[in-house]
């Protein structure tokens, strides 16, 4: 960088950062658009986390920035309206929480800064060019969610030593992304992967659970799609009716009964959104923040749950879990 451009860009640094301090004096308030496939009622302990990092750098809700919330009740169909929905309205910046409502929020705008709380793959999917240079307006965090699922594979083979078929429960009409490795994985692993479409409601889960049964099954593990995150209680529900131990994407669903969980701490990555959220709305350009991936990881095991479905969990894999729930 010659010294012409660097000096350049310091001083649109300070303009940018006068101009943000005379916004903030005469009392602006930011519109945050909030874009979520999921419930209100399933996303509200991940909003929580959000919310309470915002206001630890400063931002309170109604004096200086409000949210638009958007919630596409699990059904793909309505994702690119709200993100239109939320560009009409001229929002500063929105927030998305995975990678369909990435991916929509995305074709409905190439100027308004897109935060991604938590996406799979968002170089492969088209989202950023790169991690470390994101380009564009859009940036946030990555979760090793296909990656992680090969993982979890294998803690379930551990967790049932005779375990021969694996039900998964992916949502009908949604994306094989994520089974490009664990189809493999399955194989080797010498496992049978019974992949189960399912409708995300009482109806669809209960015929899910049914089909697993009926096919077989030794155990259950799913996409980490957020709709099924809004279900997480009566999954696990489900689970112990039906007696299939189960490894799980986010520990909320351990929270709620369910044996196992392995991923990263999504808790974590919806406070260092609310981080980019400041930056972005402080001035930093979305191209300027590199898109980071998830840091914080945990394995967790639930004896009451194997209790409840009548398993005995091998020693060795109980000394492996970060924390274990008696």
């Amino acid at each position: 960088m010659n010294r012409r451009t660097a000096i350049r860009r310091l001083a649109t640094f300070f303009l940018t950062a006068a101009s943000l301090a005379e916004a903030l004096q005469a009392g602006k308030i930011f519109r945050i658009g909030f874009l979520d496939g999921s419930t209100a009622a399933g996303s509200a302990v991940l909003v929580k986390a959000f919310l309470h990092e915002l206001s630890t750098l400063g931002w309170i809700e109604g004096k200086n920035f409000t949210i638009e919330y958007r919630f596409g009740e699990g059904k793909a169909e309505r994702r690119p309206e709200l993100a239109v929905d939320l560009v009409r309205l001229k929002v500063d910046l929105i927030v998305t929480t995975d990678l369909p409502t990435s991916l929509a929020a995305k074709s409905a705008t190439t100027t308004i800064p897109i935060v991604m709380a938590s996406v799979a793959d968002p170089v492969g999917s088209g989202l950023v060019a790169s991690l470390a240079r994101p380009g564009g307006n859009v940036t946030g965090f990555a979760n090793f969610s296909y990656e992680l699922n090969t993982k979890r594979l294998e803690i379930l083979k551990d967790a049932v030593p005779k375990l021969a078929r694996v039900g998964l429960l992916k949502p009908a009409g949604g994306s094989d992304r994520a089974l490009k490795e664990l189809r493999p994985a399955a194989l080797h692993l010498k496992l049978k992967l019974e992949e189960i479409e399912t409708q995300i409601d009482a109806k669809g889960l209960e015929s899910a659970f049914k089909t697993a049964k009926q096919k077989q099954v030794g155990a259950i593990m799913m996409t980490g799609a957020t709709t099924f995150f809004a279900e997480r209680k009566r999954i696990v529900e489900l689970a112990v009716k039906y007696r299939l131990p189960a490894i799980y994407s986010q520990k909320e669903y351990v929270d709620e009964g369910g044996l196992m969980f392995y991923g990263a701490d999504y808790d974590d990555l919806y406070r260092k959104a609310a981080h980019y959220v400041d930056r972005i709305l402080k001035g930093t350009r979305p191209a300027d923040l590199p898109v980071q991936q998830a840091t914080k990881f945990a394995f967790v095991i639930n004896l009451k749950a194997a209790k409840q479905i009548g398993i005995t969990l091998p020693y060795e894999l109980l000394a492996r879990a970060n924390q274990v729930i008696k």
